[in-house]
């Protein structure tokens, strides 16, 4: 008994033969030998019980019944055909539907000047964008790719650093005028300092003096209450007067142009701040893998 597998691949050789006519074109199309063919063909028509070609020496006739199974099957072949090319242009073309998760802040700041050259590049692409302070699963929410701020720590992702965001310092003033405002960096170790830590309770914060000529760095042990692995988060403790974090200046441009937050150590530069595409799987589309390396080449370029 034909399998439901080696059904559909019968479906197959029996169109090509009733367009063709011929057993030899055919075979030569397909890539099997005639006698394979004619084998095949002749099995297929035993196990249904019925004749679907009248053969001679010279040509090759549909029967009335063949006729009318041709009729039916046709429009299958050649939709599975279809079907099959469209899988392969839009794993190996870049075009298709592309939904995209980040931050907020990330998304309107930094990511979304980058679309517009995008989209003339890529015409064919078209993108979802699911600008969120939420970290989405990329599994169980239809998203394609994540742009996050931290790695994952799920094992079944697959993480990729595409670019890195300078940082600064900054505090609320109420807490600079409890605790007192760093002259120098190494002022920090004895300041409340929120970091992203994953559990740990200090972290070593590198800084770089680059407007002096010897473009000097400095590392500090600091320590404080707050581990975060959301930035979105460390601004927020920050505002309210929680301590010293590090910030990227255009992902919280309103608390920082408010006064809510305010710079220090203004000759320093802090470690920058790591940007990570989170995907499901290393085998992407062509839209996907587009998408990935000209959001990793803007980064690199900037």
């Amino acid at each position: 008994m034909n399998t439901d597998h080696s059904a559909l691949q019968d479906l197959v050789l029996f169109v090509e033969v009733a367009r063709t006519r011929s057993f030899s074109q055919s075979a030569e199309n397909l890539g099997l030998s005639p006698a394979t063919l004619s084998r095949r063909i002749a099995a297929m028509e035993q196990h249904a019980g019925v004749q679907l070609f009248n053969r001679t020496t010279r040509r090759v006739e549909l029967t009335s019944l063949g006729t009318r199974f041709l009729e039916r099957c046709g429009h299958v072949v050649d939709g599975a055909k279809l079907a099959r090319a469209a899988l392969h242009n839009e794993a190996n073309l870049p075009t298709g539907h592309l939904r995209v998760s980040m931050p907020v802040d990330l998304g309107r700041l930094v990511v979304g000047p980058m679309l517009p050259a995008f989209a003339r590049r890529y015409p064919g692409i078209n993108l979802s964008l699911d600008l969120s302070s939420q970290v989405r699963d990329l599994l169980g929410n239809e998203t394609d790719i994540a742009l996050r701020l931290t790695g994952s720590t799920d094992a079944s992702l697959v993480t990729r650093r595409v670019g890195w965001l300078s940082q600064s310092l900054y505090a609320s003033p109420a807490y600079l005028e409890l605790k007192g405002t760093p002259q120098l960096p190494r002022d920090l170790a004895s300041h409340d300092c929120i970091f992203i830590g994953g559990g740990k309770t200090s972290v070593l914060w590198t800084l770089k003096r680059e407007k002096t000529m010897r473009n000097a760095a400095i590392s500090v042990q600091v320590s404080g209450r707050f581990s975060v692995n959301n930035i979105g988060l460390i601004c927020a403790l920050a505002e309210s007067d929680m301590g010293i974090a590090m910030l990227e200046p255009r992902l919280f441009r309103e608390p920082i142009s408010s006064g809510r937050l305010v710079p220090m150590l203004a000759d320093w530069t802090s470690a920058n701040l790591p940007v990570f595409i989170v995907t499901t799987s290393r085998l992407q589309t062509a839209a996907a893998r587009a998408f990935i390396e000209f959001v990793a080449d803007r980064f690199s370029s900037r």
